[in-house]
């Protein structure tokens, strides 16, 4: 049961490096944009009137990932455990 605690403990602190990780990138990203204005006025296009929201990830892809990342922590850990004995 230790092994399964650690594993899902394991899961849990990737998966929140993860999104820290992300979230950081995107900031960064976001703080250093500089437009380039005087290009862009020779790339005018029309605009589009509506907005298409694509890219959404199934909420059962969270929960397999969350999974799979605890069975290949366990793994790691029991063979961690066994290298040392």
């Amino acid at each position: 049961m230790k092994v399964v605690l650690q594993a899902i403990i394991g899961s849990i602190s990737i998966h929140v490096i993860y999104l820290v990780v992300m979230m950081l990138v995107g900031y960064i990203k976001t703080k250093n944009y500089k437009p380039d204005i005087e290009s862009a006025w020779d790339k005018v296009e029309t605009l589009q009137n509506e907005v298409v929201f694509v890219g959404v990830t199934p909420p059962h892809f969270n929960v397999l990932s969350f999974l799979g990342l605890s069975v290949i922590c366990g793994i790691v850990i029991l063979s961690y455990e066994k290298l040392m004995n």
